[in-house]
């Protein structure tokens, strides 16, 4: 009798059971990165990332076509989870025996995902977010199932029917239920996230469709990004003039990217104007279209900071629409309000000046993307981001700067936010190494709405040599310089200050990025060899 199987021991002492419970942590971890993959608006899911490694690496017969998307191979997908779910049964019953053993088996399949996310085109640290995150949901679900299983299986035979054998088993199923319920609902939402996301991005490539039985009624009609030729100095190492929307910076609060369709857009009007006006997407397509290079930088970058960028927009003027509202005598305002509830507070005089200032839908003569507002953002030359640059803008009110406290002015930051002039040195980097002789420098300089009238630098201390500027096509958009100076051996400083179309010559003051954005000369050391 002694040698028979107990009648309880199915449910206390299988192996199955140990089995199940990992997958089920498992599966909550996969879910719970997936979730967080379309929160954060990532082109790739930890399972994706691996499936397009796979393409990346596998010989072409074995990858089917290297050229179609690893996501786009169901059978591929299908074949990781399949693996996934063995390991994670395994790792299941690993766990039955010591607790750092489903540590290791987890935390090697979260590192395949790591290496994965990082070697997909574009990737960036916070992109292994879902996997960091997946892999603390699966050891603290394991971890709890572990524990109640475990004690159920403390019980001896002769208690099966006992109130410690009846809680522990209610508490294991209760929460394998749990885990199991966390996995569904985070596949689900992640899921319905998922298709709001396609669902975006199909109108972005039917508005971008030159094909007129795959575009979008309201595509806008827009002028492709003509470049000119003498607006670059010719140095590699010197950013472009015309930044990429890849590599544009990215500066926001927006944890979860809002994801607004044309057709769901609109954009109120309100507060001090004689009428409100709600505008549509298609309102705007109708209206007479506003082209510009314009450089936009953020208040936080700092001297020789990377957080500017120039880009060709497309758009409408936004101050013939604030006219149709009719500007009540007294707003000094405009409060825009992003669809994430961002908000900035922005002069109504920068707006109405004459710059134009914008509702722009393209960028470099594609649809935005969505990180840079798609559909709709504001742009306003002249001003730094934070108080104009409104991206996914669905609400602008007439208001005065008294009557309002926006998100960043509230927490210390200036008020008005009008571009300070910058330049930069590029060419060559800090630090970097260069040969005796004439050695080349080069780099940018910006004062939006006024324009770069020359650019200088000193060597050593010495004294300020004028540069060679590029050509120049706004006062907008920043300006390109670049000159040869001949330097012997040792290390030398290479300061720069721009002069701008007043005559004002860029500061040499430090100050910093807060309250309103940072002065000073740029400077770089290079030791000549």
């Amino acid at each position: 009798r002694a040698s028979c199987p107990s009648n309880n021991g199915g449910m206390k002492k299988s192996a199955l059971w140990w089995s199940a419970i990992g997958v089920a942590a498992g599966l909550a971890g996969l879910a719970t990165g997936y979730l967080v993959s379309a929160l954060m608006n990532l082109r790739l899911t930890p399972v994706s990332a691996v499936a397009e490694l796979v393409v990346q690496v596998a010989p072409d017969a074995a990858a089917n076509n290297r050229d179609l998307g690893a996501a786009d191979k169901p059978l591929l997908v299908a074949g990781i989870y399949l693996i996934l779910l063995l390991a994670f049964a395994l790792i299941g019953r690993l766990a039955r025996g010591a607790w750092w053993r489903p540590v290791v088996g987890f935390g090697v399949i979260a590192l395949i995902g790591v290496v994965a996310t990082m070697s997909a085109n574009g990737a960036k640290v916070t992109d292994v977010t879902p996997v960091a995150v997946g892999f603390a949901v699966m050891i603290v679900a394991l971890s709890l199932l572990a524990e109640r299983l475990r004690s159920l299986e403390a019980i001896t035979d002769r208690q099966r029917f006992s109130q410690p054998y009846v809680r522990s088993r209610r508490s294991f199923l209760t929460m394998a239920a749990a885990v199991v319920g966390v996995a569904a609902v985070a596949g689900i939402a992640g899921n319905i996230r998922g298709d709001s996301r396609r669902a975006v991005e199909e109108a972005r490539r039917n508005l971008a469709a030159t094909d007129a039985t795959k575009a979008s009624p309201l595509r806008l009609a827009v002028t492709a990004p003509q470049v000119p030729a003498d607006v670059a100095v010719g140095v590699d190492g010197v950013a472009p003039w015309m930044t990429p929307a890849d590599d544009f910076y990215l500066i926001d609060t927006a944890f979860s990217k809002p994801m607004i369709t044309p057709e769901e857009w609109t954009l109120r009007i309100h507060g001090m104007v004689d009428q409100e006006i709600t505008l549509t997407y298609d309102d705007l397509v109708q209206r007479e279209l506003l082209e510009d290079w314009v450089t936009l930088n953020c208040v936080s970058n700092p001297i020789g900071g990377e957080l500017v960028g120039n880009a060709w927009w497309s758009g409408v003027a936004l101050a013939p629409i604030l006219e149709e509202a009719g500007i009540q005598e007294g707003a000094d305002a405009i409060l825009q309000t992003s669809d994430d509830g961002w908000t900035c507070a922005t002069p109504v005089e920068t707006v109405m000046d004459g710059r134009n200032a914008m509702l722009a839908l393209y960028m470099n003569g594609e649809p935005l993307p969505v990180e840079h507002g798609f559909p709709v953002r504001a742009i306003v030359p002249g001003l730094y981001g934070y108080v104009s640059a409104t991206k996914w803008v669905v609400d602008m009110e007439l208001t005065r700067f008294d009557a309002v406290d926006a998100f960043w002015t509230q927490r210390g930051w200036g008020e008005l936010g009008p571009v300070k002039m910058a330049s930069r040195i590029d060419v060559p980097r800090d630090g970097a190494s260069v040969e005796t002789g004439d050695v080349v420098i080069a780099g940018s300089a910006w004062h939006q709405h006024i324009g770069i009238e020359g650019v200088e630098i000193a060597v050593d201390g010495g004294a300020w040599q004028s540069t060679e500027l590029a050509g120049e096509v706004t006062d907008d958009s920043w300006t390109q310089w670049r000159t040869s100076v001949p330097l012997d051996r040792g290390s030398h400083r290479v300061r720069v200050r721009a002069i701008n179309k007043d005559g004002e010559v860029q500061t040499g003051a430090y100050a910093d990025v807060l309250p309103d954005g940072a002065t000073g000369w740029h400077e770089i050391y290079v030791d000549v060899t």
